[in-house]
């Protein structure tokens, strides 16, 4: 009888081994997509085996040395149609040997999987997932498929895509890679330091989807959330030396670290100023703040992400919203600005001048931003500025904001609470509503959203 726990085995392993054993076939092979598609097979295996069998001893090597069969198999059946091809081209008087994949001997004449060389493998993974001749879109579901080990339902789901379409855009992407001749190699230093942004960006763009979804019931998608941040700690033993990683791993430990008070047991928002901060992550404060530290030493001055890092600090230190230090805030998203200038970051900034120096100087800031491309179809700029306008005391004004923001709202949840907060408009004297700060959705220009999280 089938044991079910082997399933779930298959499941854990893959979910941690994934990105070694696909990098280690990948350099086995010298072929990125046909090393995805043999752990694909081995993982297709394992899922029949396992529960049978029982789990093995090592079930990273298991799948390994399963998908290196698949590979000489498939090294065999090429160099076999090669053969073909070549006895064919003599028959005709053409001569030569038809091009192709190597003969079966090269299988095993291939470098063998080195357990050393296994970080190599997984960075290598990941620039590649990563590569700018890849979609943006497709960079996402590769990463999370070849690195993250998700399958393409999971990659649906998360998303709110089609599976279909989540399968479409990976196997383009492999496509695109093949055909771009990207070597399976970590890249040089210099090459290395032009791609990590988009390597960032791609973690960076998981996270903020998981921390505040876009759309659908739930506010946080926790699973995202912590995929993200496994490849930012990932990233940050790959690659010590370099700041922006830090800065990276940073932001999303200390933005983490205020999930347990985001919502209710219902799962609705809880703003900011009504968080029980007793609730807030402390370990993960404390990793954040480390790794921030780390971004100081390594770095000359903070990127874009480190400064984000350093706002989201400032809140993970105070004790409560009226003792947060608002005027660092404020300096340092002007720093952010003049780094990554974007409406994103003016809005977020102006979140901050309301809370530093009042609802008016805020409101200027806001106004600026009404011509904004980037904003036009976004429910944050109405959202912010009914926030302003309500405090100012002007209510029909902020209605009017608040109506917009709902119609732009994707997401139930933050629909619901800008809901709450209309109908507050009606009752009474009108409600101060503190403008919360920013989380890290879209600060800098680096991600495609902002604005108002807690």
């Amino acid at each position: 009888m089938a044991d079910p726990t082997g399933r779930e085995a298959v499941a854990a392993v893959w979910r941690i081994e994934s990105a070694r054993i696909v990098g280690a076939l990948a350099r086995y092979t010298g072929d990125f997509a046909l090393a995805e598609d043999l752990a694909q097979e081995a993982l297709a295996e394992a899922l029949v085996n396992w529960p049978r069998d029982g789990v093995p001893r090592n079930p990273a090597g298991w799948l390994l040395t399963v998908g290196r069969r698949r590979a000489i198999d498939a090294f065999r059946r090429r160099a076999a149609l090669d053969d073909r091809y070549s006895a064919l081209a003599r028959d005709l008087g053409e001569g030569g040997v038809a091009a192709g994949g190597p003969p079966a001997e090269s299988a095993t004449a291939r470098t063998p999987w080195d357990p050393d060389q296994v970080d190599d493998d997984v960075l290598a993974l990941i620039f590649i997932a990563c590569h700018p001749v890849v979609s943006r879109e497709a960079r996402i579901a590769l990463t999370l498929r070849v690195v993250g080990g998700l399958s393409s339902d999971e990659i649906a789901k998360a998303f709110l895509a089609p599976t279909a379409t989540v399968q479409a855009r990976i196997t383009r992407a492999k496509k695109t890679l093949a055909a771009s001749r990207v070597p399976f190699t970590v890249p040089s230093a210099e090459e290395r330091s032009e791609r990590l942004g988009s390597v960032l960006s791609v973690v960076y763009v998981i996270f903020t989807e998981g921390s505040s979804a876009t759309s659908g019931a739930d506010l946080i998608r926790f699973d995202l959330a912590v995929e993200a941040q496994r490849l930012a700690r990932v990233l940050a033993r790959l690659m010590p030396a370099e700041p922006e990683v830090h800065g990276l791993l940073a932001l999303l430990e200390l933005t983490a670290a205020r999930f347990p008070a985001r919502t209710d047991t219902a799962g609705q928002p809880i703003l900011l100023e009504h968080q029980d901060r007793r609730r807030w992550d402390r370990a993960a404060i404390r990793r954040g703040r480390a790794a921030l530290d780390r971004a100081t030493r390594v770095g000359r001055g903070l990127g874009a992400y480190g400064l984000q890092a350093a706002i989201a600090e400032c809140h993970a230190i105070a004790a409560s919203v009226d003792t947060t230090d608002w005027d660092r805030i404020v300096v340092l998203y002007e720093a952010l600005g003049r780094l990554a200038p974007s409406p994103i970051v003016d809005l977020n900034r102006a979140v901050a001048v309301s809370m530093a120096g009042g609802p008016s100087a805020a409101l200027r800031i806001v106004d600026e931003l009404k011509t904004s491309a980037v904003l036009a179809n976004s429910h944050l700029l109405p959202s912010v500025r009914g926030e302003l306008l309500t405090r100012l005391g002007r209510r029909d004004e902020a209605r009017v904001e608040l109506e917009l923001a709902i119609q732009f709202c994707g997401n139930e949840r933050e629909r619901a609470l800008l809901a709450k907060k209309l109908a507050e408009l009606g009752q009474g004297p009108p409600t101060v509503w503190r403008a919360e700060s920013p989380n890290a959705r879209g600060c800098g220009g680096l991600g495609r959203r902002g604005g108002v999280d807690e």
